[in-house]
């Protein structure tokens, strides 16, 4: 057993020994997508959980586990599931193994003892590579991804990479720790697995906090942090109190020792966890991976891309096309029919509005006229279910009147009749955003830009209409705002914008009352639009 300790903060976890290392030869998706076994899937793990857990370096026996739930404080146990620097013998951890203490109650933290800082204090035989390490942590998520799914562990669980002591003064080894991660991160997010990220408190975990607010970084979206004070909770002065909430913290608290339930000894360490599973984006899930995505038309061509989110920047080289509309005026997504997908909805510049249902092929289907004419609204946005009825709505803007209109969805994938929300002088007021329920009261509310003064209303829904306008921030400068959904799934919705200067893709995030300073998340969109 390797432990070292520094200044009184732990170095830590789990033996790193002599392992195997696992090729990538198998595609991640063949699991991933077809499940591990014709078996229902287990629920995430460990999911929402909060409470005492341990880790043992080797799986216990299946006797053990039903001795220590019927009689220890523990309810959550570690597992080492994989990775080349993973020490002890893992015989009793099977999909079997996996179901069978799932089903009786415990919860599973998934453990991956992958390369370790080139810098690492401890003896350790495969390392990360500074130069690649970008690549490295890619292809190690995807390990992860194949190990996981071959032990059952379903989508939205927490694979926690355990990233032990390093030199963090090393530049070179602290920069490939953070880009390894990086990778790491946002390559799970792309399978649907969530990230979580173990370290020294000194080390690692202080390296993590420091690129809390680098754009474009991909944060772990869990942290599990070790400090031996024997100190019960998830709150440590190495991590700013806004950083890893609400419930997406573990610790460490106490290392290796012996402790004996239902006349079972096993040698563990102690931890406690407060973790809960991060809200699902919603609004603007294209690739139905839980993240939010961006959808843009290249204007000079009408080509028509969906660009994959993953909580912390837009992926342009994963970009996919899905169609070419060169004739539209106006595009906006929705699941009209209900069926679990993105639809799409077109205006054409001759002012029809058609219906394209969306496939499980990431494409959209024969399209179905829902109005010969169109052409005296604008602003058509998608507000989510307005008059929660249970099926999408649309809004728009007559030019002629200036007044707002909300068009119920109904069964059949349409429109029915339209009721008036507003009225009076909307025209000098443009972009409007659906952003969903931005202040969580039950309704869906809308942005809108003031045209005179750039300046940001919200107008929060409520029963047949708005809420008195509120002024939370300014659009001047930015164009094509777009409601992205819970875009870091951190509970809150927030806003996309594109600068209009740079053509940076922005993200406001969101926390009910207003919006954070805006994070670029990608580059390129000055040609594009609009973005929905």
């Amino acid at each position: 057993m390797l432990r070292k300790f520094t200044a009184g903060v732990v170095r830590y976890r789990r033996r790193l020994l002599a392992a195997v290392v696992v090729t990538l030869s198998v595609a991640p998706l063949a699991l991933i997508n077809g499940n591990a076994g014709a078996a229902a899937a287990l629920a995430p793990q460990p999911g929402n959980f909060t409470g005492y857990g341990f880790d043992a370096c080797t799986a216990p026996s299946s006797d053990t586990m039903a001795a220590w739930l019927k009689s220890s404080p523990y309810r959550a146990a570690g597992i080492y599931f994989g990775g080349n620097n993973r020490g002890c013998t893992q015989a009793n951890l099977t999909a079997e193994w996996v179901r069978e203490q799932v089903t009786r109650g415990w919860r599973l933290i998934p453990l991956y003892v992958g390369p370790q800082a080139s810098c690492t204090t401890l003896t350790k035989r495969n390392l990360i590579d500074n130069a690649n390490a970008a690549a490295q942590g890619r292809a190690t998520a995807e390990d992860a991804v194949r190990q996981a799914a071959a032990l059952g562990l379903s989508k939205e669980s927490v694979l926690i990479y355990d990233m032990e002591s390093y030199d963090s003064k090393n530049i070179a080894c602290r920069d490939g720790v953070l880009t390894f991660m990086n990778s790491w991160t946002a390559r799970l997010h792309d399978y649907g697995y969530f990230s979580g990220y173990y370290s020294s408190a000194a080390t690692g975990i202080a390296d993590m906090v420091a690129v809390w607010n680098r754009p474009g970084y991909v944060r772990p979206d869990y942290v599990d942090f070790a400090r031996w004070d024997q100190v019960v909770t998830v709150t440590d002065k190495a991590i700013p109190a806004s950083y890893w909430t609400p419930k997406r913290r573990m610790k460490q608290y106490r290392g290796a020792h012996q402790e004996t339930w239902g006349g079972v000894t096993i040698n563990i360490d102690n931890d406690y966890l407060d973790f809960a599973l991060l809200p699902s984006a919603k609004l603007s899930d294209w690739n139905r991976n839980g993240w939010s995505d961006i959808m843009a038309r290249t204007t000079s061509t009408g080509n028509l891309f969906a660009y994959p989110g993953n909580g912390t920047w837009v992926s342009e080289g994963g970009r996919t096309a899905v169609g070419v509309y060169p004739s539209a005026n106006a595009l906006l997504r929705m699941d009209l029919n209900r069926d679990g997908l993105t639809d799409l909805i077109v205006r054409t510049k001759a002012g029809a509005l058609f219906f394209y249902p969306g496939l499980s092929t990431g494409k959209f289907g024969a399209r179905k006229q829902l109005s010969k004419n169109f052409s005296h609204m604008r602003e058509l946005t998608a507000i989510g279910d307005f008059n929660r009825d249970g099926y999408p709505d649309m809004l728009a803007a007559q030019t002629s009147n200036g007044n707002v209109y909300l068009y119920p969805g109904v069964a059949g994938a349409k429109f029915g009749k339209r009721v008036a929300l507003a009225y009076g002088d909307w025209n000098n007021r443009s972009e409007f955003a659906g952003v969903g329920d931005f202040n969580r009261d039950g309704y869906p509310d809308l942005l809108v830009k003031l045209n005179s003064t750039g300046a940001l209303y919200l107008y929060r829904g409520k029963a047949g209409g708005f809420q008195a306008a509120l002024k939370i921030g300014t659009a001047t400068g930015l164009r094509d705002l777009l409601g992205v959904g819970d875009f870091d799934r951190d509970g809150w919705t927030d806003l996309a914008a594109i600068q209009t200067s740079t053509g940076h893709l922005m993200v406001y995030r969101g926390n009910g009352k207003g919006f954070v300073a805006g994070v670029r998340v990608s580059t390129g969109y000055k040609g594009r639009s609009p973005l929905f």
